[in-house]
């Protein structure tokens, strides 16, 4: 009887694996045929391409682009090369382009003027005042956040520009080139400078001379510490100088400098205090010291008017 049992078993579990590899095989061959479908299917046109993409890409963003652009044109020259070059200063961020940062500051400009109408106002006429005030206030606040993105930018840039020097210091006393250390902490560090010596060297790449793609990166970061150094390095160049002395030279003024400016902000941090202790701290000492002794004095002064 046991063996009829465990004879019964094995021919269980024998048909659980033939049934388990049968539809193995068959999603298998399903997959692969799907996949010859996919091959030998023809390429789509770009019509239908177009028509995969959202409706917002499709329609609304270019429609919002265009006009725009047209309304770009009625601006300063002046006005755009000036904020195309904040732009490029800030980082080119979130690959905003002009029209899509005054497309940004107009966008922001209605939805401020909106918010007048949404606030609950006793009377219509208030709302109707407020719209214009509050759209001021959004189209003004882009330009806010570009240029605190900026100072970050350039802050960011500043404090890491002497560790760079060090950087590039010991790469060209181990034998490298200038470029193969350019390229060293573009692949090693993750930070603004390493970003601008990765598009320095993408320019050299290309075909730029190194003085240019020097300056272009001078230029595009704004910083006087490393237009300094950009002058400093091209003039040893010429002039067929050492560059890891060079290099040396500078990192050691930059250390330097990033020392003194260490003391001045400490000094200046007596003065910071200064408006935090007088409206902030004294007067909550100057009510546990005397908050007590002001009923007695209450009743004293009670006493000698009477």
């Amino acid at each position: 009887m046991l063996g009829l049992w465990l004879l019964a078993g094995i021919l269980a579990l024998f048909s659980i694996i033939f049934l388990y590899m049968g539809f193995r095989s068959a999603r298998s061959t399903e997959s692969v045929s799907e996949r010859l479908e996919q091959f030998s299917a023809r390429p789509l046109s770009l019509e239908e391409l177009e028509l995969r993409e959202p409706f917002f890409d499709r329609v609304i963003r270019p429609a919002l682009a265009r006009i725009v652009r047209a309304a770009s044109h009625l601006a300063p020259r002046r006005n755009v090369e000036q904020l195309r070059r904040a732009l490029i200063v800030a980082g080119d961020p979130y690959g905003l382009t002009v029209v899509d940062f005054l497309g940004v500051k107009v966008l922001t400009a209605l939805l401020a003027a909106y918010l007048a109408f949404i606030l609950p106002v006793p009377r219509k006429s208030l709302a109707l005042l407020f719209a214009p005030i509050l759209g001021a206030i959004g189209f003004y606040v882009p330009n806010i956040w570009l240029r605190l993105r900026i100072s970050a930018r350039k802050a960011e840039i500043s404090r890491a520009l002497p560790d760079a020097l060090d950087m590039l210091t010991v790469c060209v006393h181990a034998g490298l080139s200038l470029d193969s250390a350019f390229q060293k902490i573009s692949e090693k560090w993750q930070n603004a400078l390493a970003q601008e010596f990765g598009r320095t060297l993408s320019e050299i790449r290309i075909g730029v001379s190194r003085h240019e793609a020097l300056r272009n990166m001078a230029q595009r970061i704004d910083v006087p510490d490393v237009a300094n150094f950009v002058a400093v390095l091209i003039q040893a160049d010429r002039l067929g100088l050492s560059i890891g002395k060079t290099l040396e030279a500078q990192a050691e003024q930059l250390r330097m400098l990033r020392r003194q400016r260490a003391e001045e902000k400490a000094r200046q941090a007596p003065i910071k205090m200064l408006f935090p202790l007088v409206f902030l701290i004294f007067p909550a000492l100057f009510a546990v010291i005397l908050g007590p002794s002001i009923p007695i004095l209450m009743e004293l002064l009670s006493q000698f008017f009477r």
